[in-house]
């Protein structure tokens, strides 16, 4: 399967706009031939009269008439829906005179993943990438569109691998950049990515741009232990601030909540989150508000970053719930993704969306079952969700699949390709970026 391919909720439609595509593929003339059974025993009418005045309209008889669209010659009709690409010279004494300007903005068109494929064909083009011009004009051109971004180690080297998702195409993308450290992947918001981990004895927090291959060490907290953090990008202000909450196991509640600020350059201490008993390490930030899950009390808290202060939210998860994530969407929608149903033939799973105004979560979408038993075929299998821009991706540890759906077209589609087949691998939604930068 080269590409990701997708299957609607109402698949009526898809079904037969397939037979469609199929009733007109033949090789020779665009449409297969006709052959009707012969009936056996039938005589031939072999009367002038029959010959001349009548017609044998029986299907055994029928005759195919091939035709061609009107007002179409034939090598026009042959021709017709495919793509003609004439050779043009490229005549390099004109390209080599391009004005810089105009390169750059031809190059800030370009695919980011082709872009960073090209820093080897010249000094030129390598250096150009870190021009001002440039990084001016591939801000101004609309994003590339979303990325699935895979991390894992492979023999302690850091590996790591984009899939597009307008292309549907995977890139690698060289890692060896970063230092030999512990680390793990936190996350990416607007072409940075984040990491955290041991250098050693002591916790590090680290942010990186995997296309120019850049990366810094952000200061040690003020309570400097492993804790549970998210990155969020401000594309206006370009900056970053990165929010760590408990510690990664839960046990210290005392921490305070710590704030990083990419223009300060420091971290900031807020209130302490009230005792409550996690439900999930998972995170989602939405609408400048940060949600993690409760079961006591039941519910959900939200971090304000404005105010810096945490409230408790009393929406009840839905009965049955196994395992849910809380997942960001875009305009302050919130979604939660679980398995619903005690025993493995009953179970499914389902997508809920928060409702700010009732606090109770509203279900809007369920996994179809041939895609549920595909990527989770053991009841108690573990799966990892991540979400951006109304788009959820599911992956499955064991099974090594993706699967992806939108949410607002309402559409379900594997992820082609290789890269998720390793055990330990790491899942992020990622926007590929040449001027983001970590400072």
């Amino acid at each position: 399967m080269d590409g990701a391919g997708a299957s609607s909720e109402s698949g009526s439609a898809a079904s037969s706009l397939k037979s469609m595509e199929n009733g007109c593929s033949g090789k020779d003339d665009g449409c297969p031939k006709q052959v009707s059974p012969l009936t056996g025993g039938g005589s031939r009418n072999t009367s002038p009269l029959g010959c001349v005045r009548s017609r044998n309209t029986s299907p055994s008889r029928q005759k195919v008439v091939k035709t061609k669209p009107r007002g179409l010659d034939e090598e026009t009709a042959s021709t017709f829906g495919k793509a003609i690409h004439p050779d043009v010279q490229m005549e390099d004494n004109i390209w080599a005179m391009l004005p810089e300007d105009l390169l750059n903005e031809i190059l800030a068109r370009v695919p980011p993943f082709m872009i960073f494929r090209l820093r080897c064909v010249c000094k030129r083009w390598n250096t150009i990438l870190q021009d001002r011009s440039f990084l001016k004009f591939h801000s101004q051109v609309p994003s590339h569109g979303p990325c699935l971004l895979t991390f894992w180690k492979n023999s302690q080297t850091p590996q790591c691998s984009v899939f597009s998702l307008p292309l549907k195409t995977w890139y690698r993308i060289p890692f060896t950049f970063l230092p030999q450290w512990a680390f793990w992947l936190v996350g990416s918001s607007a072409g940075l990515v984040c990491f955290s981990g041991l250098d050693g004895l002591s916790f590090k927090t680290l942010v990186c741009n995997p296309l120019t291959q850049t990366w810094r060490t952000l200061p040690s907290m003020h309570y400097n232990q492993q804790r549970q953090l998210i990155m969020v990008v401000d594309k206006k202000d370009r900056s970053f601030k990165i929010i760590a909450t408990s510690d990664i196991y839960g046990d210290n509640k005392s921490l305070p909540t710590e704030v990083y600020d990419s223009k300060l350059n420091s971290w900031s201490i807020h209130q302490i989150m009230p005792a409550v008993n996690l439900c999930s390490s998972k995170m989602a930030y939405c609408d400048s508000r940060l949600y993690l899950e409760t079961l006591s009390p039941l519910g959900l808290m939200m971090y304000r970053l404005d105010t810096g202060y945490w409230e408790h939210i009393p929406a009840k998860f839905p009965r049955s719930l196994l395992d849910g994530y809380l997942v960001a969407g875009t305009q302050k929608r919130l979604f939660l993704v679980g398995r619903i149903g005690l025993y493995s033939t009953l179970q499914s799973m389902r997508i809920w969306e928060l409702d700010h105004t009732k606090f109770i979560w509203v279900e809007i979408s369920r996994m179809p079952p041939k895609y549920f038993r595909s990527l989770l075929r053991l009841s108690a299998e573990r799966f990892e969700c991540s979400g951006q821009d109304n788009l959820i991706c599911f992956t499955s540890w064991n099974q090594g699949k993706g699967l992806l759906y939108d949410v607002d077209k309402k559409v379900w589609s594997w992820i082609a390709g290789c890269a998720l087949q390793s055990y330990n691998s790491q899942v992020c939604f990622y926007e590929p970026r040449f001027d983001a930068s970590i400072y």
